[in-house]
């Protein structure tokens, strides 16, 4: 594949992620203020929808892997699009009868949709190579930033589109984002890797796993996905409870989401000179200082300026995560590597999320933050004794 052809792919795959992610953070701004609506009595579980979702990412990120080995990433791609829009119809559907449970399921066959996707950033590396792989998967990432405007936005201004059904617009324009996509993943080429002499004879799993590198790199992503998503879940269910509005928890969620992406355009660059334990440690340090802010007071400025520092935590580790993972397989192990690394992030987030819903009715804002903080040090440690044991891993040399 040409240098010209690649650039075009990669973009158009950036474009697909921000349709992707813009109907993550419209599900996430929104599932839980759906679900208060929908439930009767309990509150408690408001944020059973979101981790419908992730459940249903956890899921299919095994069946996703393999479904693309055999039949290539991009009717993949085309496949889980499909499968996002059809559970926004379900969803939809759901608001407009009142079914607590269909929007539940509606929101769990999104994160299927989800699932293929997350193989954008690897989708990434197949068609600009390895020498190129950290700026990539960020330029890939970067892609979630336009999501950061659009997502809690559309939620916002479409929620009261169709009176009385509150909430039905935006998963109606989940729709759209998913034709949008479609029209993005048509023009991209992803070429076919051929699997080299030297790895036809594949290391089991176990093996695999077992190496420190891979060790830190998964607990990276695991503890950056499943803490953002664990405070961002309890987000707007605090705000409300703090009498902050829905506008403001939109507005909140959509700078959290801009930090999420924003820096992408230069963690790549980042890894390369740096290396990625230190970039992980970063994400690891700003983690912390997310969770200081926000024990430190509930204005909306508190909720801000902590969503900004959780998303920006959440790049450097889930980025830094994921380019150190590239380092520790073979062409012939990517497949089951990439799957059994999405499925423990994945099925970590699910949890997360779940728990973010209970923990916050039950206890409040402060005890859901107190909750991550040591997994954000725990990485920072692991990170520092890597930088200190002078091992040091970067991207090849463009």
């Amino acid at each position: 594949m040409n240098n010209n052809s690649a650039k075009l792919s990669i973009l158009l795959m950036a474009g697909a992620q921000a349709m992707l992610n813009s109907t993550t953070s419209i599900l996430i701004s929104s599932a839980s203020l759906v679900a208060l609506l929908l439930l009767d009595v309990d509150k408690s579980l408001a944020t059973v929808p979101v981790t419908a979702v992730v459940t249903g990412t956890a899921l299919a990120t095994i069946p996703a892997s393999m479904f693309m080995k055999r039949a290539g990433r991009k009717p993949g791609f085309i496949f889980g699009i499909l499968l996002g829009m059809l559970g926004a119809s379900i969803a939809g559907y759901s608001i407009y009868m009142g079914s607590f449970i269909g929007f539940t399921l509606g929101a769990m066959m999104i994160g299927t949709c989800t699932a293929f996707g997350n193989y954008y950033r690897f989708a990434a590396i197949d068609v600009a190579g390895p020498q190129n792989r950290s700026k990539a998967v960020s330029y890939v990432m970067a892609g979630g930033l336009v999501a950061g405007f659009i997502g809690p936005q559309i939620a916002s201004h479409t929620k009261d589109l169709f009176p009385p059904f509150t909430y039905l617009g935006p998963y109606l324009a989940i729709i759209l984002l998913g034709v949008i996509a479609l029209v993005f993943i048509s023009f991209v080429k992803i070429p076919k890797i051929k699997e080299t002499t030297f790895d036809e004879d594949a290391r089991p799993l176990k093996e695999i796993i077992k190496q420190p590198t891979f060790l830190l790199a998964m607990l990276s992503a695991m503890v950056g996905y499943a803490g953002m998503s664990f405070v961002m879940t309890a987000t707007p269910l605090a705000m409300i409870g703090c009498g902050l509005t829905a506008t403001d928890s939109f507005n909140v969620i959509s700078w959290h989401v801009v930090a999420m992406f924003g820096p992408s355009f230069f963690t790549g660059s980042l890894i390369s000179r740096y290396g990625d334990f230190k970039v992980i440690f970063a994400g690891a340090i700003l983690g912390v200082l997310s969770v200081i802010v926000a024990l430190s007071g509930l204005s909306i400025s508190n909720f801000w300026i902590a969503l900004v520092l959780l998303g920006l935590s959440w790049n450097f580790m889930f980025i830094g995560g994921t380019t150190l993972l590239t380092t520790t397989y073979r062409t012939s192990e990517a497949s089951k590597v990439q799957g059994f690394n999405d499925f423990m992030v994945f099925g970590t987030v699910a949890t997360a999320s779940l728990s973010a819903g209970i923990l916050q009715q039950k206890f409040g804002w402060d005890v859901v933050n107190m909750s991550v903080l040591p997994f954000f040090i725990l990485v920072a440690v692991v990170a520092v004794v890597k930088i200190l044991n002078g091992t040091r891993v970067i991207a090849p040399a463009e």
